[in-house]
């Protein structure tokens, strides 16, 4: 990488995910102790993988990785309907297993593969000028390449993924110029569609939902989570009860404390100090990400920017929210803190094409 590549890129960023690799090990490590450190050493393991994977996406140039991004498109589509046909783990079948601890899901790394392809699509559609996305036919060409990942996640199902990838779908819209009528089209279908799907969705989610509003509907079933979640982080106060001396973390009350609910052992043995800086860092993780989308040279630098950051958005506030019970809990991991091969290798690509993007952007100049 060159001078000037280094010069323009946006290195805060990798900084941000490094500090919250950092918080997320030292709650993982204290988190796990009851199991001889288990997951704390696989994440580790994790992030020496993940390393060479920050490294080639933060170098090849974006524009050849894109090349590359029908095929792998057609890939994750195929594994995505072959996760179908396994066992179900925890209700759903959304993980390949190779022996007792191996384990891949590729709706994770789809993330990612589903941002490129599509920010392909859409700087294709577009080669005439950004107004073309307006054309229905042409719409209609980028949505059903964007909805068949999300169908396929639907039917496993994993509501907190398939969520993840239509906030990223939503975010490349916005910035792709669509018309303002298409945006209250899309608002007024789903004040339509919500209380029919909710109608038909399976007893445990609008369970879920229930207890989300109500928790004493079912303290001791679908809401115990929630309570734990609660009482841990209202039990961290400002600086918290210190490391392996978390009451609800400890004597395993939060589940699963190693990957949805790591905020609330953050939360209960670091205090509102620890969360509070977490959250700022998100915020600025996101921020910086949309500037890199609005720096890009080109569109399609942009489209893959606001994609992430689209799901750094969701995750973030998805997993913030459901841990202290301003969101319905879904099952959403904390990116870079929460314990996860999978979901911390497809986090380092992110990060990698972002300080790609950056690095080979022109600052002076927005996208339009």
């Amino acid at each position: 990488m060159g001078k000037k590549l280094l010069k323009n890129t946006e290195w805060s960023i990798l900084i941000v995910s490094v500090i919250l690799v950092v918080i997320g090990l030292v709650a993982l490590f204290s988190a796990t102790q009851s199991s001889n450190y288990y997951e704390f050493r696989k994440q580790i393991q994790w992030i020496l993988i993940s390393i060479p994977f920050l490294i080639l996406a933060s170098f090849i140039d974006y524009n050849i990785i894109l090349r590359f991004s029908s095929l792998a498109y057609i890939v994750i589509i195929a594994l995505l309907i072959g996760v179908l046909f396994t066992e179900p783990i925890s209700g759903a079948r959304s993980w390949y297993k190779f022996g007792e601890s191996i384990s891949f899901q590729p709706s994770e790394l789809g993330k990612i593969i589903t941002i490129l392809f599509l920010s392909f699509i859409l700087n294709k559609l577009q080669i005439r000028g950004r107004g073309e996305i307006n054309k229905i036919w042409k719409l209609i060409i980028f949505l059903i390449f964007a909805l068949v990942p999300v169908g396929l996640i639907f039917l496993e199902p994993d509501n907190g993924t398939m969520a993840a990838y239509i906030v990223a779908i939503l975010f490349m819209l916005f910035a792709s110029g669509i018309d303002k009528k298409y945006i209250l089209v899309a608002c007024i279908l789903i004040a339509i569609i919500t209380p029919i799907a909710y109608n038909n969705l399976p007893d445990y989610a609008i369970n879920r939902i229930k207890v989300f509003l109500d928790p004493e509907l079912d303290p001791r079933g679908a809401g115990y989570n929630l309570k734990q979640s609660k009482l841990a982080i209202g039990s961290g106060e400002v600086f918290g009860m210190g490391l392996f001396k978390g009451n609800q973390t400890q004597l395993g009350f939060l589940h699963p404390k190693t990957t949805d609910f790591i905020f609330s052992v953050i939360g209960e043995e670091m205090g509102f100090i620890a969360t509070g800086a977490i959250t700022i860092l998100y915020i600025v993780l996101v921020t910086k990400s949309i500037y890199v989308a609005k720096t890009a040279k080109d569109n399609v630098g942009s489209y893959i920017a606001i994609g992430i950051a689209g799901i750094f958005f969701f995750h973030m506030t998805e997993n913030i929210g459901m841990t202290i019970g301003l969101l319905p809990i879904t099952g959403v991991p904390l990116p870079f803190v929460s314990y996860g091969g999978s979901s911390l290798v497809t986090n380092f690509i992110c990060i990698g094409l972002l300080l790609n993007i950056s690095s080979r952007r022109q600052k002076a100049i927005l996208v339009e």
